[in-house]
């Protein structure tokens, strides 16, 4: 099971700082995603960590402002969200899977989903 956590309410500008927690297995060598879903929207791919070398992903409207990392003795994994914009609203989700991969169908474990709301 995963749990996401660390939504919430921020201004635009403002930083969040999200985890993902494992219960019940290991993180290690799972590659873990980041994925949200505005409303109305396709969820799509934020960024992702290799289990295996540390390689991540970003995607291009969340690069230079969210860092992936993961902490393999907390299970944990996290997405530093910095320099907040409006269109960042939506709800998260984090992922696990064995292959370290941009795609949905890649992942076979999903957290529940944390909300950020962007907004003045």
């Amino acid at each position: 099971q995963l749990q996401a956590s660390g939504g919430g309410l921020v201004q635009p500008g403002g930083s969040l700082r999200l985890s993902c927690v494992a219960s019940g297995f290991t993180l290690d060598y799972y590659a873990i995603g980041w994925f949200r879903q505005a409303p109305g929207k396709e969820r799509e791919g934020v960024s992702c960590i290799s289990g295996t070398d540390g390689s991540s992903y970003y995607a291009d409207s969340v690069k230079g402002r969210f860092t992936i990392s993961r902490d393999n003795t907390r299970n944990t994994v996290y997405l530093q969200m910095n320099s907040l914009k409006f269109d960042d609203t939506a709800v998260y989700y984090c992922a696990a899977g064995p292959v370290y991969s941009t795609q949905i169908s890649s992942y076979a474990y999903w957290g529940q989903g944390t909300q950020v709301t962007v907004s003045s």
